[in-house]
């Protein structure tokens, strides 16, 4: 878990016959991060040719969201399906499936289309109603003027004619409104659209509509029509609903079905893509590709049972490698922590992936992370709140791949939460009181004036807790950068680098004479014996680092000419990187203020709202608008200081600590697999 997961590279030759039994082994197992044949060797292109899959993983990946589109309308992942069994894979014939899929889009349009009609009737409907709110309270309203959109129309048909009449007029958004029945005949009240006209007029006629002359005011009909409107509205998005419930039904009847194309299309999709990499020759495929050492003994074991022993397998180390090749090796990084570390493998993770071979920062950033943000926001109620907002996060987005991110971030805020819940116990912090008595120190307390017992009595003592943890991280990124040149055989950047020996023995020196300098009362410095041992030699010493470099360069074969300019750029190299020393340095342990400081504000955030709730009364005691105040305050608080809190924990790592000793440089490991992404 110190470093970075350890890799071998295989190189395998099969021969053609068995190559697609080779691959499902290969997909089976999950673990092979492919790499070009030529990416290997760089005289075996002139032998090889590459393999061509047979089917176009882009149409296969296009079946596969359609699929994902037909799920989406039922709500139903492409990660609930069952697990992919590689056993079931079988060949996809692309044609079939889009024939199978077109048809079920066919039914579904069908469905749209009533939704559409329903959707456009209710529109009609609505806007019938909202004409005749306009127009209902005018007086002796005539019906030839053009009242806004509407027709309004007054006549008799047989009464024998009504429900034919009425079933006729059902397509078309009207309000029909019976007045009166005289004997055969009945007059009624129709309300339409006028861009329905030509459509109406057609249905009048052929029911022998007759026209009755109506002026008055229609305010009277006005309760009538809209219950008339209203009701017609409800009967429609019943209707409506009838069919969104037809189309998850339609989807769910074919879910089995859909589940088994879409399976069969994804293995089908990673089948290919491994197949992708793959070269070839007159008789043979030919595939390479990184993946753990720890996988080695049980890849070997299935591929060898795939082709029957007719395989050539060879396995390289990366360091073997490096020594053959003239340019750098890439070798995919994996990362491997524990489950309950993935928050802050996700933080490492987004500043960069660790080159090869150095150390994993994850478990180290995990526990800086942490110690820094509980000393920006110590308070066990806020902590708690934090806590239960990372577990109803986490809860939330659990069974969403989609929101992996999410995800991870909500388990962080629980790590938060519990680490400020327990310094707000050592500060004796809950929701900005001291309801029980400090463990450490009481930080409210030091804010607002009072001296402190022990070792901490005053702000000044909280500003050095930041700055011997800031002295405390630097030489823990000194100790990593050492330990990773160490582990890559880098012996001169281990001596000559600005966080190698000489560069931590100037920080050393550094911090021994600002403490002597404060110790005297800021009078004098240490003995100049003393301070030329201390600073002056590791400086001398990294005057030759220039030079060296050169000497080195030439040697590998960069051969770069000796000028009298030279010795310029040499000079101007070494004074650039000690002011880069003496003034980052000093910035780096400077910058750790800010967790006192966030801190301190905290604090006095709290006694701030307190102050404020207490003003409400002219006794200082509590009363409603108090509690209002208290609550407002600690939400605030809560939510700013929790949010700069976290992001100043990140930023101190990113620029203060993985500056020491982090190498970004490497390429995250991505095996075709049947549980990689989708």
């Amino acid at each position: 878990m110190m470093f970075t997961t350890k890799m071998c590279q295989l190189t395998a030759v099969v021969l053609e016959e068995d190559v697609d039994s080779v691959t499902k082994e290969l997909l089976k197992e999950g673990v092979m991060h492919f790499v070009k044949v030529t990416d290997v060797s760089d005289d075996i292109g002139t032998y090889i040719t590459s393999a061509s899959p047979k089917v176009s993983q882009n149409k296969m990946a296009e079946t596969r969201k359609r699929i994902e589109s037909f799920f989406n309308i039922i709500n139903y992942q492409s990660a609930d399906i069952r697990e992919l069994d590689v056993t079931k894979l079988s060949a996809v014939n692309l044609e079939e499936c889009n024939i199978l899929l077109d048809e079920l889009a066919v039914d579904l349009q069908k469905v749209r289309d009533q939704q559409k009609f329903y959707q456009q009737e209710i529109h009609k409907l609505e806007e019938i109603k909202r004409q005749l709110d306009l127009i209902s309270t005018l007086e002796n309203v005539d019906l030839k003027e053009k009242y806004m959109f509407l027709s309004i129309k007054v006549g008799t048909i047989p009464v024998e004619k009504e429900k034919a009449f009425l079933s006729e007029l059902e397509p078309i958004p009207s309000v029909e409104i019976k007045l009166k029945e005289e004997g055969k005949t009945e007059t009624t009240l129709l309300i339409t659209m006028k861009r329905d006209s030509s459509r109406v007029e057609k249905i009048l006629n052929k029911f022998d509509w007759q026209d009755v002359e109506f002026s008055g005011n229609l305010d009277n009909l006005g309760i009538k029509a809209e219950s008339e409107i209203d009701a017609k509205v409800i009967e429609l998005k019943e209707k409506q609903e009838e069919v969104n419930e037809s189309v998850k039904q339609l989807v769910t009847s074919k879910k089995g079905m859909l589940g088994d194309l879409w399976a069969n299309l994804r293995m089908n999709e990673l089948f290919y893509s491994m197949q992708s990499f793959y070269s070839k020759t007159s008789k043979t495929m030919i595939f390479s590709g990184w993946l753990p050492a720890s996988q080695k003994d049980t890849l070997e074991t299935e591929v060898m049972a795939a082709t029957k022993g007719r395989c050539h397998l060879e396995w390289s180390d990366p360091r073997d490698i490096e020594k053959e090749k003239s340019t750098p090796l890439n070798v995919p990084v994996k990362l491997e922590n524990p489950k309950a570390l993935s928050p802050f493998e996700m933080l490492v993770r987004n500043y960069a992936t660790p080159e090869y071979g150095t150390i994993d920062p994850t478990p180290i950033v995990a526990v800086a992370y942490l110690i820094m943000f509980g000393l920006m926001f110590g308070d066990v109620g806020h902590g708690f709140v934090l806590l239960l907002l990372g577990i109803w996060g986490t809860i939330a987005t659990r069974k969403n791949p989609k929101r992996k991110g999410l995800h991870q971030v909500s388990q962080l805020v629980i790590w938060c939460g519990s680490v400020a819940m327990i310094t707000g116990v050592l500060f004796g912090s809950y929701f900005g009181y001291g309801w029980f008595p400090p463990l450490w120190f009481d930080f409210h307390g030091i804010v607002v004036g009072y001296e402190g017992t022990g070792v901490v009595k005053n702000i000044n003592d909280v500003l050095m807790i930041a700055i011997y943890f800031g002295i405390a991280v630097i030489g823990i990124g000194f100790i990593l950068n050492w330990i990773n040149c160490i582990s890559k055989g880098n012996w001169f950047k281990l001596f000559t680098d600005k966080a190698g020996i000489l560069g931590a023995w100037i920080y050393g020196a550094g911090i021994y004479v600002a403490f002597y300098f404060v110790g005297t009362g800021y009078s004098h410095l240490p003995d100049g014996n003393l301070l030329f041992i201390l600073i002056g030699l590791p400086v001398i010493l990294l005057m030759f680092k220039p030079p060296i470099e050169f000497i080195l360069h030439n040697r590998k074969g960069h051969a770069k000419k000796f000028t009298a300019g030279t010795f310029m750029g040499w000079g101007l190299e070494w004074f650039a990187e000690m002011l880069e020393i003496f003034s980052g340095y000093l910035a780096n342990t400077l910058s750790f203020m800010r967790v006192a400081g966030l801190g301190i504000a905290h604090v006095s955030l709290m006694v701030a709202f307190d102050q404020i709730a207490r003003t409400t009364t002219p006794d200082g005691s509590f009363n409603a608008w108090s509690i209002v105040i208290l609550i407002l305050g600690n939400m605030l608080v809560i939510g700013l200081e929790g949010l700069i809190a976290g992001l100043q924990s990140l930023r101190l790592n990113y620029y203060e600590f993985f500056s020491k000793y982090f190498s970004g440089t490497g390429k995250v490991y991505a095996p075709i697999s049947l549980k990689g992404k989708v």
